[in-house]
């Protein structure tokens, strides 16, 4: 008897102690839960992904930054383009033209062929020349922000397809300093940001923009050669610029959202780095995305070959010193173009 109740004292015994342990072990398990689920969590992940993200601000912030100081460094390097031709004929048309251009090398410009050829691609001329009319340019010039004097243009190089020329203009001690823009070796992808450098609306469109008084004097005045003269005289021929992105690219066009107008056809489109991705060209009435450039591709081999006619032109002037013996001056570039008014 003494027996079976002391077996039975340390059964119970045995098992208040597996119960025991059990519960500490659950106690265990229950309390690591607690821990995983409670406990700060490990902060080294998420002051990654803040410090990755600080810095994509901080690029970001560094490139608008730089695009507005490349965007102003290139801006006197952009030309308000102001010309005046006629078609001679039956009616003898006589019209203004009045464009942008920008320098792209010593001595040239790159523009539209409808601002450097003014009758390409109208109707109405057109008409007037299958009937025998005789198109003429009388004068076209470039007016130069910092510069009071406009300096004469004459055509180096005109797309055989397309609207883009390349434009000659004479080396001054002025224009000797002029910078010229870089063109972009990549194309612009959709949504890229731009930015336009151009005169819309010509001499219209600076005279509004001009101080108060200014605006005044010459609001009434005509859109001409004399008031883009007094504008120069005061350093007022400065491009303006709009901003916007890519939203499509179709083989040598860009479409883009950066508004325009008549006379900022042949500006420079720039990418953030300042660099000339396209040439502003047309806009089309009523969508404000719709804005057409020519990519910067077509426009380079335009600039090569008016570069080696340059050269070309250079030389035989050089030889024909020598062989004549005659002390050569300068030629004036345009000085055959006739300065009607």
């Amino acid at each position: 008897m003494f027996d079976s109740e002391r077996g039975e004292g340390e059964l119970v015994e045995t098992w208040q102690r597996f119960v025991q342990g059990l519960l500490g072990v659950l106690a265990l398990i229950g309390a690591g839960i607690m821990a995983h689920y409670y406990a700060p969590p490990d902060t080294a992940e998420l002051d990654q992904q803040v410090h990755q993200l600080s810095r994509q601000v901080a690029d970001l912030q560094r490139q608008q930054s730089f695009s507005s100081a490349a965007v102003d460094d290139a801006r006197g390097s952009v030309a308000y383009v102001y010309g005046v031709y006629h078609v001679s004929g039956r009616g003898n048309l006589r019209a203004r033209v009045s464009g942008t251009g920008f320098v792209v090398a010593t001595g040239l410009l790159a523009t539209n062929r409808h601002v450097a050829e003014p009758w390409y691609g109208d109707r109405e001329v057109a008409v007037a020349l299958r009937e025998g009319g005789t198109p003429a340019l009388e004068k076209l010039e470039a007016y130069f922000p910092g510069s009071p004097l406009p300096v004469k243009l004459e055509t180096a190089v005109l797309a055989t397809h397309g609207d883009l020329a390349v434009l000659r203009f004479e080396n001054t001690a002025f224009t000797n300093k002029l910078r010229p823009l870089t063109l972009a070796q990549a194309a612009p992808h959709v949504g890229d940001a731009v930015s336009v450098l151009a005169y819309p609306m010509g001499v219209t469109g600076m005279v509004a923009k001009s101080p108060a008084a200014v605006y005044e004097r010459l609001a009434s005045h005509p859109d001409n050669a004399e008031t883009a003269g007094e504008l120069a005289a005061l350093s007022l021929i400065r491009p303006s610029a709009t901003f916007g992105h890519v939203g499509d690219v179709t083989g040598d066009k860009l479409i883009y959202d950066a508004p325009t107008a008549r006379g900022g056809s042949g500006g420079p489109i720039l990418n953030l780095r300042g660099e000339v991705v396209g040439i502003n060209s047309a806009y089309i009435d009523g969508f404000s995305g719709g804005t057409l450039g020519i990519t910067t591709a077509e426009l380079r081999p335009l600039v090569e070959t008016a570069k080696t006619k340059r050269e070309r032109l250079k030389t035989d002037s050089e030889e024909s010193c020598q062989v004549t013996g005659v002390s050569c001056q300068p030629k004036r570039i345009g000085a055959a173009l006739r300065t009607k008014n």
